[in-house]
């Protein structure tokens, strides 16, 4: 499959609150999503996971780095070609109530982005808000209806159809799903699962569950305090989980069957604060196989895979 999307080096800090240092909520990340693919990003709350989807999509400005889709730099477009360039990016936001506007119907919501975007006329958008409300699950007399008749799974529904709606080719999936009961889960992962094959769609599909991402991913880059620390196709990255704190993440989540033990890998303490991150490996304070140099040297990436199929880590034992 060919390149869609290839980030190097992006970096986005904040003014820290004191206004003395500065966050490191993206620290020179770099990666590559293909056509017609998911990746996944995964971490703990607080890695900068939604702050490097965010700035994907310059609804956020990065502070420095390169992001080009489709060949085409978006850090170099002007206002009104990056507008034009949006019909081909869209979010989904990890809190289908508070990114729905309380005030407007949902045949408004929906079809906003049709008449922002000068897409169809008034006498065929209804019919274009009808299909794109089918699409997702959603009964056609839910446009005269606001968000607060609906449930947290329905107005995700509806926040899946409002990104539809342009018919874009890459989405940004900001934890869609944490928000839902797990009985519901489920039920939005199998619909983006099926609109990805049917509209060709690529995901960057974030979360704090690996267990979700595993189930929509090809492929995975674990972040760690604004950095990835290790990025591999999705069977790679299970199979063989290489960099401490995957190993932690992955023995984290839960074994369905009883009569297997799973073996856990207990991390000590909390999160860094970014604006004062360790010297050296910023996980070496919680790492259980923290070696001297990890106090104080940067490590670099390693390629613990194949030139076709790279598995990439950023951990001294490589």
């Amino acid at each position: 499959m060919s390149e869609l999307l290839r980030v190097r080096e992006l970096t986005k800090h904040f003014v820290s609150r004191r206004g003395k240092g500065r966050i490191r909520a993206v620290d020179g990340v770099s990666l590559v999503l293909r056509r017609g693919e998911t990746l996944g990003v995964v971490g703990e709350s607080g890695c900068g996971k939604s702050t490097l989807g965010r700035s994907i999509l310059r609804l956020l400005e990065p502070d420095s780095g390169e992001i080009v889709f489709d060949g085409e730099d978006l850090l170099t477009l002007g206002p009104s070609a990056l507008r034009a360039k949006r019909r081909d990016m869209q979010m989904i936001f990890q809190d289908p109530f508070a990114s729905l506007d309380p005030r407007l119907t949902i045949g408004s919501i929906v079809g906003e982005p049709l008449v922002i975007h000068r897409i169809g006329d008034r006498a065929s958008r209804p019919r274009a808000v009808f299909d794109l409300l089918e699409t997702v699950g959603i009964e056609a007399d839910a446009v005269r209806r606001y968000p607060h008749e609906f449930s947290g799974g329905q107005r995700q529904r509806i926040g899946i159809a409002r990104a539809l709606a342009l018919r874009p080719r890459l989405i940004v999936a900001d934890e869609p799903v944490s928000a839902l009961d797990v009985s519901i889960q489920s039920q939005i992962l199998n619909l983006m699962a099926e609109l990805r094959l049917r509209f060709g769609l690529s995901y960057i599909f974030i979360s704090h569950d690996l267990a979700v991402v595993e189930h929509l991913s090809d492929t995975v880059a674990v972040m760690y305090l604004g950095r990835i620390v290790e990025a591999a196709a999705i069977e790679d990255l299970f199979a063989r989980p290489s960099h401490p704190y995957t190993q932690a993440l992955i023995a984290a989540v839960p074994e369905p069957d009883p009569a297997r033990r799973a073996t856990r890998t207990v991390l000590k303490g909390e999160l860094p604060d970014p604006e004062n991150p360790p010297p050296g490996c910023p996980f070496h304070p919680r790492c259980p196989k923290a070696m001297d140099a990890c106090h104080s040297i940067v490590p670099k990436d390693a390629n613990i895979g194949f030139a076709d199929r790279p598995h990439v880590v950023r951990c001294h034992l490589y």
